[in-house]
């Protein structure tokens, strides 16, 4: 079989809080695809493959993909294929097209920016409509996961959200908001742990990640605060960055039926290889 495109693409942690569908951090965790000629049945209903058919022709293809995300856990897989299948699209078709141009055909798939941004650009990404700021190489925080067996749906998630929340609820979030966007693109430690609290999707998300309550009432040395990694049930711990290493040593022993994964961020987004 003759390779024509082999692509990496990271997983990401969105939200960091009160960045609703609109912030969200690579993380150096890779999916890969390798696409080659082939001539055997399509599984035209794959994200990656529908994702690929938006920008280039699937036909005539075969595709092999390599996951080591885990899925359902709020950690971007979906949009670490969809970004698998637009970006290799765009290899083989010679195209070269837009990162943003990349996500608004994205989008349509994931329904949202923020993961798929983060997926696409690396770094810290902002995103409004079909628009990615890449704020940072890196926030002023090391990313520790804690990642349950359990799984959620992102529907799900979504679903439990109320249509309307309080005002002061409202006033509280775009205040964190504010702080974040100051933090990310200062690179403040102090302001990035002020910021990381939100009430306008975290409080109807918490029963599906129950770590998150639990970790915030009793965060261990070096943390700066912790969020719901997307729609849960994974959390992000995020830590000084002197003192991540003993904080993700002191939350293995103080969860061990949750699997603790120190991370980096990836300051690259999807790529060829």
């Amino acid at each position: 079989m003759s390779v024509l495109a082999r692509v990496r693409a990271p997983a990401s942690t969105a939200n960091l809080g009160p960045g609703f569908d609109c912030a969200a951090v690579a993380l150096d965790l890779w999916n890969e695809v390798e696409v080659g000629e082939g001539d055997g049945e399509l599984d035209t209903e794959h994200l990656g493959v529908r994702a690929f058919a938006r920008v280039a022709s699937a036909e005539g293809k075969s595709f092999r993909f390599t996951d080591r995300i885990p899925r359902e856990r709020g950690l971007g897989s979906s949009a670490a294929v969809i970004a698998l299948g637009l970006v290799a699209a765009s290899v083989v078709s010679g195209s070269d097209a837009a990162l943003e141009d990349l996500l608004g055909e994205g989008v349509a798939l994931e329904g949202h920016a923020d993961n798929l941004a983060a997926a696409l650009a690396g770094g810290v990404c902002l995103t409004w409509g079909n628009r990615i700021a890449r704020v940072a190489d890196s926030p002023p925080a090391v990313p520790i996961a804690l990642v349950p067996d359990t799984t959620v749906s992102t529907e799900a998630a979504r679903n439990a959200l109320p249509r309307e929340v309080a005002h002061a609820d409202a006033t509280f979030t775009a205040a964190r908001a504010a702080l974040l966007g100051a933090a990310l693109a200062s690179g403040s430690e102090e302001l990035f742990a002020e910021a990381l609290e939100d009430r306008l999707h975290e409080p109807y998300r918490s029963q599906g990640a129950p770590l998150l309550e639990r970790i915030r009432e009793d965060l261990p040395e070096g943390a700066l605060g912790v969020t719901i990694s997307g729609s849960g049930p994974s959390v992000i711990v995020w830590a000084r960055p002197h003192a991540a290493t003993g904080c993700a040593q002191e939350l293995t022993l103080q969860y061990p039926d949750v699997r603790v994964i120190e991370l980096a961020v990836s300051p690259r987004g999807a790529h060829a290889l």
